[in-house]
């Protein structure tokens, strides 16, 4: 999987972000049924960020909390925006990348966010990956 695009001169000044991506895509259909996913077989639900960040009712508060206060911007796109506007169609997600101008690579992989069973954990893991690019 290429996951970065060409470097230009002016990188080091850019500003980085981190990009979360949901193994869920976008439309009425997708959100229906991701709803109906989570309530009645929640063990088999292929986006574990979507059901750790997301109850029935909206954005986890905690979550929603910490990541108004990371010290990154953030950015949030369901797979199908992912590969319209990255061309990663084979990237594995869940997962987050740092995004450095048009450039990207991978934060998180989709192997560390399934592995959180909690929102606290999640948060752990992006408190300590976040560290690393900032």
């Amino acid at each position: 999987m290429n996951t970065t695009s060409s470097r230009t001169a002016d990188d080091d000044s850019q500003e980085r972000s981190v990009l979360f991506v949901y193994n869920a895509d976008t439309g009425l259909f997708s959100v229906v049924t991701d709803y109906a996913h989570k309530i009645l077989s929640p063990k088999t639900y292929p986006c574990n960020l979507c059901a750790l960040t997301y109850g029935n009712m909206g954005m986890n508060k905690k979550w929603k909390e910490f990541i108004a206060r990371l010290n990154v911007p953030i950015e949030f796109l369901h797979r199908d925006e992912f590969v319209k506007h990255h061309h990663l169609s084979d990237a594995q997600l869940p997962a987050a990348f740092v995004k450095k101008g048009e450039s990207i690579a991978m934060l998180i992989t989709s192997g560390e966010i399934n592995e959180c069973t909690s929102v606290d954990a999640l948060i752990a893991l992006v408190t300590e990956k976040v560290e690393t690019i900032t």
